[in-house]
């Protein structure tokens, strides 16, 4: 039997040019109903995004001792390649919404980012953010219509910098042994359910569960349910109590 180890605080990234206010809306409610405190940090725009969020997976882990690591599309991602580089500092992975695995190629996220990016280059924020409102869901339109200013001048390096960087590989994955819960909606284009369902597969001690981005939009806390049941599965499955 394997014991886990013991879960004293989580830290959970959001995905590029979102920010701390959603992915704390998806997964405090969730880890609170386990106790598990949680760490959501803001994002440091431009183009040193990713080093900010690896940053502060080290210093967080560093004052709470092994951390549940996760976040939401390329925060997840993030946080799987610090578990990878980490093990020993990392008591579990809660990946919701993963978008590729390896190098990006023609990933539908990946595309949409540099979409963006030429969006953003050419009009500017505001004309882009009002072009993407348009196009979005209302609550994805909130959520863009606050995190997208707060990038500012930023947000088309820290697009870049999420649509060009590989993901961890399969091969990669396989080797990460701490018990992992992927989350993912059935109906996002963006973020297919097939990829969630790769990395689920590649983790040896992960389970999948799905919901939708129709759920997601009436209540956030759906795809934190989702992606921390499957963690809970994950630790049953290993013999945690």
């Amino acid at each position: 039997m394997t014991s886990a180890i013991p879960v004293r605080a989580a830290v959970l990234l959001p995905g590029t040019g979102s920010d701390e206010v959603f992915v704390r809306a998806v997964f405090c409610g969730p880890l609170a109903a386990l106790g598990v405190p949680l760490h959501t940090p803001a994002p440091v725009p431009g183009a040193g995004l990713a080093e900010g969020f690896l940053a502060a997976l080290d210093r967080l882990s560093a004052q709470h001792g092994p951390v549940l690591a996760g976040g939401i599309s390329f925060g997840a991602h993030l946080a799987a390649e610090w578990a990878v580089a980490h093990p020993g500092r990392c008591a579990g992975l809660l990946a919701a919404l993963p978008a590729w695995h390896g190098e990006p190629g023609q990933a539908p996220a990946a595309q949409s980012a540099t979409l963006t990016v030429d969006l953003v280059a050419t009009h500017g924020v505001s004309a882009a953010l009002a072009q993407a409102e348009a196009g979005s869901p209302p609550w994805l339109a909130a959520e863009l219509g606050r995190a997208w200013p707060r990038h500012g001048s930023g947000l088309a390096a820290g697009l870049r910098v999420a649509a060009r960087r590989p993901a961890p590989t399969l091969e990669t994955l396989r080797g990460l042994a701490v018990p992992a819960g992927i989350g993912a909606c059935t109906d996002d284009p963006i973020h297919p359910a097939g990829v969630a369902r790769e990395w689920a597969g590649a983790l040896p001690r992960a389970q999948y569960v799905e919901t939708t981005l129709a759920a997601l939009g009436a209540d956030p806390e759906s795809l934190g349910r989702a992606t921390v049941l499957a963690y809970l599965r994950a630790l049953r499955a290993m013999g945690s109590p």
